[in-house]
């Protein structure tokens, strides 16, 4: 039987958290923070997202409040006794001179599943944001499942960022190609958001033989990467984080 499941979060400037609503395979629990920043974890409550689920998360940073949400394991998508495809959506708002750091751990595409996901990101004008996604294209030793995945961002009410990216037997041909992954099996982007950049906008560069930083039309900038596993891919973010 599919799962539907909405699971939502609502950070202050004060570092309340007046919504914290857990909701099907998403148990949220506040945990210890570094620095000025709420922190909340996503833990797994079950197996999820199996085919033919419905889920998603919605976090609302109010003016003034700094949040961190990251997630106490990969999220693993597996085939499920429902036919179909599974959804995961995401939805993210940032108020005026707030922070939202959304750096969960990996998505992994088991063989046979079939996921489509959707962030969707509003932000204030005086808003910042450090988000990064990693999809790992399947287990050790097997095919990867089917994945669509579409991240939109709007800044102060105008279009700052709109990508689709299609993996596995279901994607259009070429996904795996020389010109595409050249059979890496982990996947992802970083984005930064950041008034500073509208006086000190970044250099566009290549950052070693598989990812670049791209600066967008707006105070962002957004590093695209592919790496042979989970781990080169999540040294690559991490060392342009400490930068």
């Amino acid at each position: 039987m599919s799962v539907q499941a909405t699971a939502r979060i609502a950070a202050t400037r004060d570092g309340a958290l007046p919504v914290l609503e857990s909701a099907g395979p998403f148990a949220l629990r506040r945990t210890r923070a570094a620095g000025p920043y709420t922190r909340v974890t996503v833990v797994g409550a079950m197996s999820a997202p199996l085919g033919g689920d419905r889920l998603a998360i919605e976090a609302d940073v109010r003016d003034g409040a700094r949040l961190h949400v990251d997630s106490a394991a990969a999220t693993v998508a597996l085939p499920g006794r429902t036919p179909g495809e599974a959804t995961y959506d995401i939805t993210l708002k940032v108020g005026e001179e707030a922070e939202l750091r959304w750096l969960p751990e990996q998505l992994i595409t088991a063989r046979g599943s079939e996921l489509r996901t959707h962030t969707r990101v509003e932000l204030a004008a005086t808003a910042r944001l450090v988000l990064r996604e990693e999809q790992i294209l399947g287990r050790s030793g097997e095919d990867t499942g089917t994945l669509t995945t579409r991240l939109t961002v709007h800044r102060a009410g105008r279009p700052l960022l709109d990508q689709e990216l299609a993996y596995g037997p279901g994607a259009p041909g070429g996904w795996d190609g020389g010109a595409v992954l050249a059979g890496h099996r982990a996947v992802g982007q970083l984005l930064v958001v950041d008034p500073e950049f509208t006086d000190k906008p970044a250099e566009p560069r290549r950052l070693g033989d598989t990812a670049v930083l791209t600066p967008l039309a707006g105070p962002a900038v957004l590093v695209t990467a592919i790496a042979r596993d989970a781990l080169s891919l999540r040294r690559l973010f991490d060392e342009v984080l400490a930068t």
